[in-house]
Formats: C-alpha cells, structure tokens, sequence
C-alpha cells in the first residue's frame, strides 16, 4: 500500500522567462513618439539618476586643465594669475568709491583715532522740493474704502484655475439635447423620463439600448419606464418631447421613424414622401420606382420628385453633435531622398534627451555613505543604463525595418501608391534577423513621412491576390481596382462581380467572383441590385 509522502526531485526541464529588461523591451517597441515622450518623463521624476540633457558642466579648474592639457602646471599658474588680477582690480575698484567718496564730502572731516579705519562719509541728498501730496495718508483711504474680510492677505494662498477651465470642449448630443431640455416647460416627472430617454440614445441619435457584450439591441418604452422607475404614460410624453428637439428625427426606434420625424417637421404630413417611407420603405432601398409608382398610383416623375426630398433627410441625425475627433499624428520617422538613394531619419524633436548624472556618480564613490543609499543609487544606475540600452535598441530596429521596407517599396516612393508591392512581414522579419512578433510591433502605431504623404508603417505590409507567392499585385491595389470600376460604372447598367473578375483577369490578375464579392463587401459598397437605376 503506497503512503503519501513529501519527496524532493531535482529534474531538468526549459522554459522561456521574461527577464524585466527584456519586458521593458517589448513595452517600448510598441510606443509611438508621442508615447515615448511621456513614458521618459515619468522615469525623470521616478529615476533620480536620470537628467535631461547632454550638456556636462564643468568647473573652472577643469576648464583651464583642459585648455592646457599638456602642461597642467601651467594651467594652475594661469588660474593663480587670473585669480591675482581679480583681486587687484577689486582693490583699485575700492580705492576709486573711496577717492570719489572724498571728493562729494563738503565738510571737514574728524581726526579719526588711532588704529581705526577710515570710513568716508556718505554724500548728503540733494535737496527736494516739497511734495503736496506728502501729508495725505493714502492708507486710511484705503482700509475705509477695503474693509478687512474683503482685502487678500498677503500670507494666503490662492489656487490658480487650471488650464483645462479654459479648453474648448466639444458639444455632444447629449450635451445639446439637456440644454434644449433646460429650456423647455414640462413637469417634473416628465422632465425626470426626458432624462432616461436622452441617456438611451446611441451616437446615431436613435433610441437603444447596449447588452452585456456591447452590441445595441432595441428598446421598448416599458422597458424604459420599468429601469427609470417612471410612468408609461410619463415616458410616452417625454418621448414626444425629446422628439421635437433638435436635430431634427432624434430619438427616433428605427430608420422609418427618423425619416417620419424629419418629414413631419418640414411640412410633409399628408405628401406622397411620408407614404414612400411608411409603406414602401424597403423598395425605396432597392430603388424599385415603377413599383412604388404603381402601388400608389402616380406618376414615375411624381415619385422621383418626392424620392429627392427623402434623400435630403438625414437617417443619422446624431453624427453632427458626436463626429470623431482628429487625430493628433506625428510621423515617428521620415524617409527622405537623398541624391539617388533613400534614408531613414528619426524624428527625435522633443524627445528628452537621457543622461546619467554625476552627482549620483560621485556619490556612490564616498565611503561615508549609508548602505542602503548605497545600494539604492545602485539600483537606480542600473535601471537607468538599462532604460537607455532600451530606447537606442528600439530605434535601431525601427530603422532597421524601414530600411527593409524602403528596398521592397522604391517604386513606390517614387511613382505613388499605384506602385504598391505585396510584402509579409515574417519576409521582413527574416531580412531583419529579428521575429515577426517584434517587426508587428514595430510598425505598431508608428508613421512615416514620405514623399507620398504621410503613411502608417503597418500600410506598406499586405499579402498579394494569390498569397505570399502571387503575382506580385498587392491585395490594396485590388481593392482600389474594384472600387474604380464602380465608380465609373453606368448606374442603368451597373458591374457585376463576374464582370469585374474577367476585367481584372484582362489586366493579368486572376481573382474568383467569391474574392471580388468580399472586396466589394469590405469596402460596403451595394450589390449589383443595389446599384441599378431604374427607369
């Protein structure tokens, strides 16, 4: 019978561990310059060992040492003259205030006794005229006119407002639609529900609500009103309120509700545009006039008249009060031309530059020095170096993959994007000598500034039509064919995906109808039926 007991093994086995250098590493590779700018200054104020600043002060003895490097004795003689002349014209300096001191003293001077020193006397001040205003005492006005609680004290403190008071903040929908709610008379529980409407509200400015994995899914008025804690009869009221803010269509279910808003509001109650969207909305999608004209027995110039008018409404009133904000992009690197040949620059404007500073140097030589500080500043310097190593390693291999991107993409920096090539980044890597993992975060975030614009460096890597071993046309350039061909397609008769795999097979490109439909659906451009005027 076997008993459990402890035992001690020794076995051998790898595995691979992340040393905190190498995490460090990693973690750098990945910022962008802007990031790589606030991560070195976090580690000035957390690191005193490190300073900023390549400049190295010297003394004045170093100085001189360094003028006369081959004769250091010389160059403490110098020292000991400049240091002699200083103190000779400090005593010629002295004698001239004390001549001149003389010469303004009218009258006779005392007999100064015996070893003491002679002190001239100070020149008398010129007569002034007499001032009108001398004898009004200003500071009674001034505590009569400032009573005590109101004047500041020059001991206290006042906390200046910060600079974010002052930034101009966008307005969201929400933001626009509580001023107007601000503005309107209503009742407080009405108010309350306007409340809860206006927070279900998405960035489309339609009403919905978010599931626990983040996607939108409708919601009812019951629902709203069972969450809120409100009335139904209260909520359908504040419904029809929010309804008849501005934008025009918000707070809208649907896309049919939105266009009826929008309709209602300019007039259109009882016009043949609000039975288009009512009742024959999906055909209107599809584009099927004749079949909207005959269902409501009009005129096909009839329809199309009020088919301009719907098209002049918005079906995503929310996007005006919640469009993106720019991006802030600066390129990481440029790549110029110089003569025949392009180069890598790194842009490293104002991007602290790290030294490590001689004080703590010096410190760690005194042997009075306390242990623990001791061993503190030592730990200080080594994650220091380590950081430096770190940030000359990380633009090292940034330089090194756009070099490597500049030999695959020439014709593309001189011709455009047209010229763009297939590229793999484990192509790269293996050019490189690095792994796939470090060129994909490398390129990560980073931007480079060409004669073509100003580009990610994640742009330039994109498989070809036929994989890694195609024809050398890149899956971009594919795609803007496709789009091409669209563009300038007759509407009455538009492009199928059948048609436009022969014209790119035409071209020396060879893609199924399957591919073309999955770029046609990547860039959400309509299907063929989609597509057609009708007539």
């Amino acid at each position: 019978m076997a008993y459990l007991e402890p035992k001690l093994v020794v076995k051998v086995s790898q595995k691979q561990v992340l040393t905190p250098g190498l995490v460090q590493m990693v973690s750098l590779l990945t910022l962008n310059k802007l990031e790589l700018t606030e991560m070195i200054q976090q580690e000035l104020v957390q690191n005193p060992v490190l300073e900023e600043g390549t400049e190295i002060v010297e003394t004045e003895a170093a100085s001189e040492t360094d003028r006369n490097p081959e004769n250091p004795e010389e160059a403490s003689e110098g020292a000991a003259t400049a240091e002699a002349e200083v103190d000779t014209t400090d005593a010629e300096y002295q004698r001239l205030m004390e001549a001149e001191a003389l010469n303004h003293c009218t009258t006779e001077p005392e007999p100064a006794p015996e070893n003491s020193v002679e002190v001239a006397a100070p020149p008398e001040p010129e007569p002034v005229a007499d001032d009108p205003y001398a004898d009004i005492d200003f500071q009674s006005f001034d505590n009569y006119l400032n009573d005590g609680s109101s004047r500041p004290r020059e001991s206290e403190v006042f906390e200046k407002p910060s600079f974010e008071n002052f930034l101009a903040k966008p307005q969201t929908l929400t933001d626009h639609l509580e001023w107007q709610l601000g503005l309107a008379t209503v009742e407080d529980k009405v108010r309350l529900a306007c409340h809860s409407i206006i927070g279900n509200l998405n960035e489309d400015g339609y009403l919905c609500a978010v599931d626990e994995n983040g996607r939108e899914i409708p919601i009812t008025l019951e629902e709203i009103a069972e969450s809120g804690d409100h009335s139904l009869e209260d909520v359908q009221s504040a419904l029809e309120v929010v309804q008849h803010f501005d934008p025009p269509g918000v707070a809208a279910r649907d896309l049919r509700e939105c266009l009826m808003i929008q309709l209602k509001i300019l007039g259109e109650d009882e016009s043949i545009a609000i039975d288009i969207v009512r009742d024959h909305l999906h055909k209107l999608q599809n584009k099927q006039f004749k079949e909207i004209a005959k269902a409501l027995n009009k005129p096909l110039d009839v329809i199309m008249e009020e088919v301009e008018i719907i098209k002049a409404l918005d079906p995503r009133p929310g996007q005006k009060y919640n469009r993106a904000q720019p991006r802030l992009i600066e390129p990481d690197v440029f790549i110029v031309k110089v003569g025949d040949q392009y180069t890598v620059v790194t842009n490293e404007d104002e991007v602290p530059q790290l030294r490590l500073s001689p004080t703590y140097r010096h410190m760690l030589e005194r042997d009075a020095l306390n242990k623990e500080v001791k061993n503190y500043v030592k730990d200080c310097f080594k994650s220091a170096v380590q950081l430096l190593k770190n940030i000359e390693q990380r633009k090292h291999i940034i330089v090194k993959v756009c070099e490597a991107i500049i030999r695959r993409q020439t014709e593309f920096l001189d011709k455009g994007i047209d010229q763009l090539k297939p590229m793999m980044i484990k192509d790269v890597a293996e050019e490189v000598g690095v792994h796939p993992s470090t060129v994909s975060r490398a390129v990560a975030n980073k931007f480079a500034h060409t004669a073509q614009g100003v580009f990610e460096l994640r742009f330039f890597f994109s498989e070809a039509v036929n994989g890694p071993m195609g024809n050398g046309t890149s899956l971009l350039i594919v795609k803007r064919k496709v789009k091409k061909y669209i563009d300038n397609e007759d509407p009455r008769n538009p492009l199928t995906d059948e048609k436009i795999a022969q014209m790119l097979k035409e071209e020396g490109i060879s893609v199924t109808r399957r591919s073309i439909t999955k770029y046609r659906e990547d860039l959400k451009i309509p299907s063929t039926h989609q597509r057609r005027l009708r007539s």
